[in-house]
């Protein structure tokens, strides 16, 4: 008996193969179902024609009262015997039967309207005359923009939302304007923010090669997401959401009762890490707190935190005495302490981490595992600090932040714009990871990120909402995750359970306190320890 051969498993490129031809099938299945609709086009229209003159004729029927209908069944009677008689009436009949048929069954269904009406016309006649004093010339042969010109030549596309208010316009402007000056374009995106409806972001897309200006409404991004498990690994912090044009990925969430995906602002952490410290700059009440409390929170699922609050108004005191986290110090004395300690642990995770190398063995298991310091205002430390003459605590800083990428030591620092200049070198230099919350000006983002935001900014900007660079990317729109204080009696039951949940256990007494280790015996001289 000949054996049959056994089914051949797919390949990758089999599977490819198969997916293409399925792919191809249903195109041409929905290319055939078209031309088919094509050809009986006339009879589909036929067809509901003479389904209305029946329900027409239906409906006439049923409204006549019943001592009429003999006569009407009569003259009806009457005549087809008529256009019987009549040479070629049957086939007149038929034919204007048909005619009726047709001109019933068309589609009524009202064609868009071309371009904009009368009032979005006004509105972009609007922005035309009042760029006019900006994009012209007295010297322009031709000019582009002109008082009672066309704005149909100066605006190449142009788009509406549902309110009637400008969502997209591309602007062309003359080639003598000055593109390339900051203060020019402010101006230019002023009064466009001001023309187009206020209460809206707008991004201003600048193309000096082509003399175009792309403006775009961008949608308000979500301040309802709670707290929650984010899909990560280790070493990745969600800062936030952002718009899903600025980055490649998304995250699946839970929104209320459903399952969504957000574009997030993922810093990374670590040892290969190009920003392994972070600084949020805000005002008071712009969510600068419930950052660092997000960032605890996912700090927490691998590595151990030391919280410094130097605003000492008990934002961080469910975290107290929780498993992983090491103090939470409100105090300068216990401020000192625990950053002195800090500078200790991390020369003595750079020496243990170095010596590991040089014995050709791996980086011993506590070295590993991370160390967050989270450190909130730490201006005020600094002027308590002066006034006892005690040492600053962001002195003791200086050896994490150098330091810490090699030694798995991260450092988040957040203050608000009144003390920014109590902050020091150090944090200055070393944080390259840098967010701004709240109401700020243009040109206070661009002295702490470095680079000016290309979005205008809300009048009114709810908590947790701003602005984050990492590095030397991007300036990104950021939405701080909604984690409030579960202990502030203002905290609804929903985020209260939601930051309750993420909480970790309880640890006894011995582990609340911060470890203090011993002055370690050896150097980082003498090893030949290298800045991370």
């Amino acid at each position: 008996m000949a054996r049959r051969p056994l089914p051949r498993i797919l390949s990758k490129d089999s599977a490819q193969i198969a997916r293409t031809q399925i792919a191809r099938s249903r195109e041409l299945a929905r290319t055939a179902a078209d031309s088919a609709t094509d050809v009986l086009h006339p009879l589909i229209t036929v067809t509901r024609g003479l389904r209305r003159l029946a329900s027409a004729g239906r409906r006439k029927w049923e409204d006549t009262p019943k001592d009429k209908r003999g006569p009407l069944l009569f003259l009806v009677a009457s005549l087809v015997l008529a256009v019987a008689l009549l040479p070629y009436g049957p086939l007149l009949a038929v034919m204007s039967l048909m005619a009726a048929a047709a001109w019933h069954g068309r589609d009524r269904t009202e064609p868009t309207p071309e371009g904009p009406d009368e009032s979005q016309v006004e509105r972009l006649r609007t922005l035309y005359e009042a760029l006019v004093p900006y994009f012209s010339s007295p010297e322009d042969p031709a000019p582009l923009y002109a008082h009672g010109g066309e704005w149909e030549k100066a605006f190449a596309t142009h788009e509406f939302d549902d309110d009637g208010r400008v969502g997209h316009l591309l602007i062309r402007y003359p080639a003598y304007f000055p593109d390339g000056e900051p203060e020019a374009r402010a101006r230019i995106e002023q009064l466009l923010t001001a023309k187009a409806g206020r209460g809206r972001e707008y991004r201003f897309a600048w193309d000096e090669e082509g003399n175009r200006l792309t403006v775009t409404v961008l949608a308000p991004l979500p301040t309802d997401i709670a707290a929650q498990h984010f899909v990560t690994t280790p070493g990745e912090t969600v800062l936030g959401f952002t718009d899903p044009s600025e980055v490649q990925r998304t995250l699946p969430l839970a929104y209320g009762e459903e399952q969504i995906d957000v574009p997030p602002v993922v810093w990374r952490t670590g040892v290969r890490s190009t920003e392994p410290h972070l600084l949020a700059m805000g005002h008071p009440g712009s969510g600068a707190s419930t950052l660092l409390r997000s960032v605890a929170l996912q700090a927490l699922r691998h590595g151990d935190v030391l919280i410094v609050d130097g605003g000492g108004t008990g934002e961080y005191a469910c975290l107290t005495g929780r498993d992983g986290v090491l103090a939470v110090e409100c105090a300068l004395p216990g401020a000192l302490a625990s950053l002195e300690w800090v500078a200790q642990e991390t020369e003595r995770r750079l020496i243990a981490i170095n010596m590991a190398r040089q014995a050709g063995d791996p980086p011993p298991a506590d070295t590993r595992r991370a160390l967050w310091i989270l450190l909130d205002r730490p201006a005020v430390f600094a002027h308590l600090a002066a006034s006892d003459g005690r040492k600053d605590p962001q002195e003791l800083l200086q050896v994490p932040l150098r330091h810490g990428r090699a030694a798995n030591v991260t450092v988040v620092v957040a203050e608000q714009f009144d003390g920014a200049e109590a902050l020091s070198d150090p944090v200055r230099q070393h944080t390259r990871a840098r967010v701004v919350l709240g109401s700020a000006t243009p040109r206070q983002v661009e002295a702490v990120l470095g680079a000016p935001p290309h979005t205008t900014p809300l009048g009114h900007m709810p908590p947790g909402r701003g602005y984050a660079r990492l590095g030397s990317g991007p300036v990104l729109r950021l939405q701080v995750p909604r984690t409030p204080d579960p202990y502030d009696d203002a905290t609804s039951d929903a985020d209260r359970a939601a930051v309750l949940d993420l909480l970790p256990p309880r640890a006894g007494a011995a582990q609340a306190e911060p470890t203090r280790l011993a002055e370690p015996t050896v150097t980082a001289e003498a090893v030949g320890v290298e800045s991370g």
